[in-house]
């Protein structure tokens, strides 16, 4: 198996998260040195000229990141006035995020049953959501709100103006529908002819 290549799809998987030393030599089965080589020749290859991204090494994490180089084109994607409508991915990450904030990446996962990393990076750079601080939970992942934009986006002067969640009806039990019908048997057990 091309531990190269392993190695590149965990680096993406863990996105902002990153991901330590000791994690990739665990997740790998291999040795501190020979996971700084692996490393070392995954960031080499991603220094040539035609590639876009980097590993960075921040916060103690090694994580795949743009190049600074290239800011001015990731600048125009976001103003880009045709990239300002969302998508039904996004509006659902958004309702999870305004009727549940503050909330962790890892909680509107399991929510949306999807990992969640670009979307709320996409959310972030159009300034619907933002950052309000660290979890208390293992780890201190970020928590994130609704900022304004959000508010002025959808015509809402407060979060309280979100309309109100209606739950589903209860289900109907079929079995027992067929008991208590309207329409009851005959007493009269007598033979038509």
């Amino acid at each position: 198996m091309n531990l190269l290549g392993v190695l590149e799809g965990i680096l993406f998987v863990v996105g902002d998260e990153g991901i330590t030393l000791n994690s990739i030599c665990d997740i790998l089965d291999i040795e501190i040195d020979e996971a700084k080589n692996l490393l070392l020749e995954l960031r080499k290859s991603y220094e040539n000229d035609n590639r876009g991204i980097r590993i960075s090494y921040l916060g103690d994490a090694f994580k795949l990141t743009t190049k600074k180089e290239h800011k001015e084109y990731y600048k125009k994607l976001i103003e880009n006035p045709e990239n300002h409508a969302l998508s039904q991915a996004a509006l659902e990450t958004l309702a999870i995020i305004a009727y549940n904030q503050p909330i962790t990446r890892v909680e509107i996962d399991e929510l949306r049953g999807v990992n969640n990393v670009q979307m709320i990076r996409k959310l972030v750079a159009k300034g619907l959501i933002k950052e309000s601080g660290k979890s208390t939970m293992p780890g201190r992942p970020n928590l994130y709100v609704t900022t304004s934009e959000f508010l002025d986006y959808f015509g809402l002067s407060s979060i309280s103006d979100l309309p109100t969640i209606i739950t589903e009806p209860e289900e109907i039990d079929e079995e027992k529908d067929l008991f208590t019908s309207i329409y009851k048997e005959s007493d009269n057990n007598e033979e038509t002819s």
